[in-house]
């Protein structure tokens, strides 16, 4: 594949996984919109595999403190500070796990792939996330996450499923609604992200393992590296300007590109 055709795969996977864009929407555009060719699934999973270490090492600390406590979980530990939030984050990812294996077995998955279904989840769910963001409170911090708030926002995680209706934007809406703070909530999100990486590039690795070769492996190694830069620069950036801006940019952007693919999807 061309080097030019890897990067801009990779930066549009960058950039999109945490912004509360939708990734799997802009991918799904890309060969749609641009006549190129789809970049396979492999190539899916290496961006995914750069982003997730992007935000591995952003959250470096709090991703420590959720291993320490994954193990000491299977020791029977459900205690701990560190047992507590490896626990929540594995009860918010079963629901997307789940209903994503439904999707998959079903084939129904696929049927949702178009350019009619991302301009409405675009639109729509940018609308709930400017909803949440202007209505929500903001009395909840990190400290406060429940077992019952995981497996709301876990719900809530599922139904990005839907392409265009982004990952990381639904998670941030369900917990602005559950009244977390603009930075908590997409802290809550991006730690979310990795279960879900996980667990979906673990399944995607296994069917395309069988048709790899070097240079798959070569252009994979290229787009994860790629992927891995555009995601960490596109974190730094998301949680330093939500200090003082609110996610209303981001609506509008998805509302004009959710407006712009219905216009495209009826005429």
């Amino acid at each position: 594949m061309p080097l030019f055709h890897l990067v801009i795969i990779a930066v549009i996977q960058g950039i999109t996984e945490f912004l509360p864009v939708s990734s799997s929407g802009h991918l799904i555009l890309l060969p749609g919109l641009t006549g190129l060719d789809d970049q396979g699934q492999a190539i899916d999973v290496a961006v995914h595999v750069g982003t997730l270490f992007a935000v591995m090492l952003y959250f470096r600390a709090d991703v420590k403190v959720a291993t320490i406590g994954f193990f000491q979980l299977m020791t029977g530990n459900v205690s701990s500070h560190s047992a507590r939030l490896a626990l929540l984050l594995l009860i918010a990812s079963v629901p997307v796990v789940g209903f994503g294996l439904i999707l998959k077995v079903t084939g129904y998955s696929d049927l949702l792939r178009s350019i009619e279904v991302i301009g409405w989840a675009m639109l729509v769910f940018g609308l709930f996330l400017y909803w949440s963001d202007q209505a929500g409170a903001t009395h909840k911090t990190e400290r406060d996450w429940s077992i019952q708030d995981a497996m709301i926002i876990g719900v809530w995680q599922a139904v990005a499923l839907i392409p265009g209706t982004s990952r990381s934007g639904i998670c941030i809406t369900g917990a602005r609604f559950l009244g977390y703070g603009r930075q908590d909530a997409a802290k809550i999100a991006m730690l979310l992200s990795i279960p879900t990486i996980i667990a979906s590039g673990a399944y995607l690795a296994g069917e395309t393992l069988a048709e790899a070769n070097i240079a798959l492996l070569r252009d994979a190694a290229i787009a994860a590296f790629f992927a891995f830069v555009a995601a960490l620069v596109a974190l730094v950036i998301m949680m330093r300007l939500l200090r003082s801006v609110s996610f209303t940019p981001y609506v509008v952007y998805r509302v004009v590109l959710g407006i712009a693919l219905l216009a495209v999807a009826y005429t």
